[in-house]
C-alpha cells in the first residue's frame, strides 16, 4: 500500500522494525509497482496465541523503533523514525504517519494462519485524511471503524476488496480508480551480490580468499544461494583495488573545482616539459570527459630563469 503511494515508477519504500522481542529485526520492501519482499531475523520463533486466539505480533516484536525509508530517485532517501507503540504493526504505522508525515491515518493489517501453519489469507487497508476535511466526515469515518470487523475476518468470509472498502467508507461516495496486481518478488541478482562483496573491502575479501576454497552468499529475502570460487573472489578483489585507485585519482583532480587553474612546473628541458604538460592535461580531460574549462598557467622555477 505504501509503495503504491510513491510518485515515481521505479521507487521503493522500506519498513524496518527493530524491537527487543524474540522475532528480532523485521525488514519489508515494497516497490511502486505493487511487489513486495521481506524477512524476519528469527522466523522460527514459536509464540503462544493471545487470549483472543490471534497471533501475538506485539509480543514477538517487543519495544523499539520503526523506520520508513523512501527511495524516490533523489540523491539521498527520505527517512522517518518513530518509537513502537506496542509492536502491533498497523498501530505503529498509524503513529508513523501522524508523527513523521503529519497525516492523520487509520490502518488495519491482518494475517490468518491455517491449521497447517500456512497463510490462509492476508490483507490490509489504509485511510488518510485530506487537508480541509469536514468534522462531520471524520465523525462518520470513526463510527465506521468502530463497528468494522477485523481484516482477516472479512477476508475469511469471502468479502471482496471492493466490499471491504465500501464497509470502511460506508456513507461516502466511492470511486474505484484502478486495480493492480500485487505479489512477491525478490530483486536480488549476482551483480548486486558482487557489489556487496566488493563493499566488504580489501581486508575482508582477502581473508575469504585465503580461508575458503568456495564461498556462498545467501539472499535474506528469497534464500537464493550465490556461489563464488576462490578465483572469482580474486577477480572481485582485483576489480575493487583498481576501482579504488581510480577513485583516489579522480578525487585529487576534483578538488580543483569545476573551473580549474592547472599549474605546470617547467622542467629542465623542452622535451621533458612538453611530455609532462601533455600528461597532466590528458589526465584532467580524461577525468572530466571534457565537461569543464581549464586554464593552464606555467610556473617557471627560479633555476630555469637564471639559466635562461
Amino acid at each position: 500500500i505504501m509503495g503504491s503511494q510513491l510518485k515515481v515508477e521505479d521507487g521503493s519504500v522500506t519498513v524496518q522494525i527493530k524491537g527487543n522481542g524474540p522475532l528480532g529485526a523485521i525488514v519489508c520492501v515494497g516497490d511502486s509497482d505493487g511487489y513486495v519482499r521481506g524477512y524476519l531475523q528469527d522466523p522460527a520463533v514459536d509464540l503462544p496465541l493471545r487470549a483472543d486466539g490471534k497471533l501475538n505480533v506485539g509480543g514477538g516484536v517487543g519495544r523499539g523503533y520503526l523506520m520508513v525509508i523512501k527511495d524516490i530517485g533523489l540523491k539521498d532517501p527520505i527517512t522517518g523514525t518513530v518509537a513502537l507503540v506496542n509492536g502491533e504493526i498497523a498501530e505503529d504505522l498509524t503513529r508513523y504517519f501522524a508523527e513523521s508525515e503529519q497525516i492523520p491515518s487509520a490502518c488495519a493489517l491482518g494475517v490468518l494462519v491455517d491449521t497447517d501453519c500456512t497463510v490462509k489469507c492476508a490483507g490490509g487497508w489504509l485511510v488518510q485524511l485530506m487537508p480541509g476535511v469536514k468534522d462531520a466526515d471524520i465523525d462518520r469515518l470513526e463510527a465506521n471503524l468502530a463497528k468494522l470487523e477485523p481484516m482477516t475476518a472479512m477476508l475469511d468470509k469471502g468479502m471482496s476488496l471492493e466490499e471491504i472498502i465500501s464497509a470502511v467508507l460506508d456513507g461516502f461516495e466511492v470511486d474505484f480508480l484502478q486495480t493492480e496486481e500485487i505479489g512477491y518478488r525478490c530483486a536480488c541478482s549476482r551483480e548486486k551480490v558482487e557489489r556487496a562483496l566488493i563493499s566488504l573491502g580489501k581486508t575482508e575479501l582477502s581473508k575469504m580468499i585465503a580461508e575458503q576454497e568456495k564461498s556462498e552468499v545467501t539472499c535474506q529475502f528469497c534464500d537464493k544461494i550465490y556461489r563464488f570460487s576462490r578465483d572469482q573472489l580474486q577477480e572481485l578483489l582485483t576489480h575493487a583495488v583498481e576501482k579504488n585507485k581510480n577513485k583516489k585519482i579522480s578525487k585529487k583532480v576534483l578538488t580543483f573545482g569545476v573551473h580549474m587553474d592547472i599549474i605546470i612546473l617547467v622542467a629542465d628541458s623542452e622535451a621533458t616539459r612538453q611530455e609532462e604538460n601533455a600528461s597532466v592535461l590528458e589526465l584532467v580531460e580524461g577525468t572530466f570527459e571534457g565537461r569543464v574549462s581549464i586554464d593552464v598557467r606555467v610556473q617557471v622555477p627560479s633555476t630555469a630563469l637564471s639559466e635562461s
